[in-house]
């Protein structure tokens, strides 16, 4: 009988935070493998304010990385993490002093991150549990929101067949940086790849949306309609950002981006002409244990 147990981790680093995904494979037999989620670390680092308003990254906020890669390198050991990687995405590919950061956090921690492009980042989000969720008898967009970008996917009949990132996200719209055009040219896109497709679902990714399935109520499995996310839009609006911390129990650097969020999933689903948007609790760093276990494989 074989049987192996691995542990794997992943870090993403975000626009608005970074994540450390501690993954367990279960591998017995000739059956396939179980992987599941053994632990997940979420720091809010809001890169994106600085590189999107100065150009880089704050000494304060190089000081925060290098703490928690620190942190991250030892929690790992802890765990016996056979191998890990770590991706940088937007802010880190857009900061001017980015290649500097991330030598200096591989000098101070031990940890090696690749900035990649959004072409690689929806690649690997792709390699995720998506064929769980998506059946083959349908169409999809599945979108994933970050806070410097957004990532389109096309799925028709179980096939991809287009993606497309876009500079539209959450700290980018705080911040007031998405012009008109970017949305236009957004519309455009989405029309076009979805138009000959009669039915169309979407499937949303990112710790926002996922804040708002959780929050639901709903099975998982189970969508959410265009009418409840406009109307949680609606309600998120009505509240400061002071009571959607309290009233919504939001973190606070949860409830000023979650609503930008939400009008890039409605905007999405209108565009597409999707009643519905389905939620599985997927996402870049699931995509990167994914990858390690492919290529440790192979």
């Amino acid at each position: 009988m074989a049987f192996e147990i691995r542990k794997y981790g992943a870090i993403d680093i975000g626009t608005n935070a970074i994540r450390l995904l501690i993954a367990t494979i279960t591998l017995y037999n000739d059956e396939p493998p179980v992987f599941k989620k053994t632990s997940l670390i979420r720091v809010p680092v809001r890169l994106g304010q600085d590189v999107f308003t100065t150009g880089n990254i704050s000494k304060e906020n190089i000081s925060r990385m290098i703490d928690a890669m620190k942190s991250y390198q030892l929690l790992m050991g802890v765990h016996k993490v056979k191998s890990y990687k770590a991706y940088a995405t937007s802010a880190m590919r857009e900061a001017k002093n980015g290649k500097d950061v991330v030598a200096l956090i591989e000098k101070e921690s031990g940890i090696h991150i690749d900035i990649i492009d959004g072409s690689h980042e929806a690649a690997i989000i792709a390699m995720t549990d998506l064929h769980a969720v998506i059946d083959e008898s349908k169409v999809f967009l599945y979108v994933d929101v970050g806070g410097g970008s957004t990532e389109f996917t096309l799925f028709a009949y179980g096939k991809e067949i287009v993606s497309r990132s876009f500079k539209i996200g959450t700290v980018r719209l705080i911040n007031d940086m998405v012009n008109k055009t970017l949305w236009d040219e957004a519309q455009q896109w989405i029309k076009e790849v979805t138009a000959p497709y009669e039915r169309i679902d979407l499937i949303g990714s990112g710790g926002n949306i996922n804040n708002i399935f959780k929050s639901s109520g709903k099975a998982i499995g189970k969508p959410l309609s265009y009418f409840y996310l406009a109307n949680y839009y609606e309600q998120l609006q009505n509240y400061n950002y002071e009571e959607r911390v309290y009233h919504l129990n939001l973190n606070h650097d949860r409830a000023d981006v979650i609503i930008p969020a939400c009008r890039i999933y409605l905007r999405a689903m209108k565009w597409s002409r999707a009643k519905n948007i389905y939620v599985p609790k997927i996402g870049l760093t699931d995509g990167i244990i994914k990858s390690i276990y492919n290529t440790d494989k192979g």
